[in-house]
Formats: C-alpha cells, structure tokens, sequence
C-alpha cells in the first residue's frame, strides 16, 4: 500500500487531538496525531503494541508511571496493555505505529 500526503481526512477524536490513519498493512497501522497545546489524552490502555515518534513540538507522556518529557526526534515504544497518557505541552505532530492493526482507526 502506498499513500500520498493530503490535508484531507484527519478526525478530532478528543479536544485538541486530531489523527488520521497515514497508511496500513496486514499487521502494523501507521498514524498521524495533530495535537495542540493544553490537550490532554486521558490515562487509558489497549492490547496493541505502539511505537511512536514526535515529528514537531513537545509532550509529557507517561507510561506506567515512567514520565518523559519528549522533543522532536525522541521516539518511545508502549507495551501493549501498558496504561498510559499524554499532556501536550507544546503544538505537537507525531507518528505513531500500531501492532496488531487497530480496527477502529481503519479508514
């Protein structure tokens, strides 16, 4: 599969939270998130394996109980099941990759 780059097609899933699924295989789903200054992604967890990269920008993300300040270029990898959350402390873009294929991010 291979997808071009466009403007179109993110969706806001929380406040000041945007993504859009970039491109997706048979076991990983690559992931763009648009995050703004002040947002908050709530502590959750899901049994799929994510890797990410911050593109731009500057969050605080914790990852059961590990609290990282990440600027662009750091890169992190969750557990899957492990809980974790962010606070955006800067304008943000980030790509993260997801295993298995998460379902709901399908286009």
């Amino acid at each position: 599969m291979f997808e071009k780059r466009s403007d179109e097609g993110y969706q806001q899933v929380l406040p000041g939270i945007r993504q859009k699924t970039l491109v997706h295989g048979a076991k990983t789903l690559m992931v763009e998130f648009l995050l703004e200054k002040g947002a908050l992604l709530p502590p959750h967890s899901h049994p799929h394996e994510q890797t990410g990269y911050l593109v731009s920008g500057r969050i605080r993300l914790n990852i059961d109980g590990n609290i990282q300040e990440v600027l662009p270029g750091d890169s992190w990898c969750i557990a899957g099941d492990a809980r974790h959350n962010a606070e955006i402390v800067e304008e943000s873009v980030a790509i993260e990759v997801f295993s298995p294929v998460r379902e709901e991010y399908l286009p």
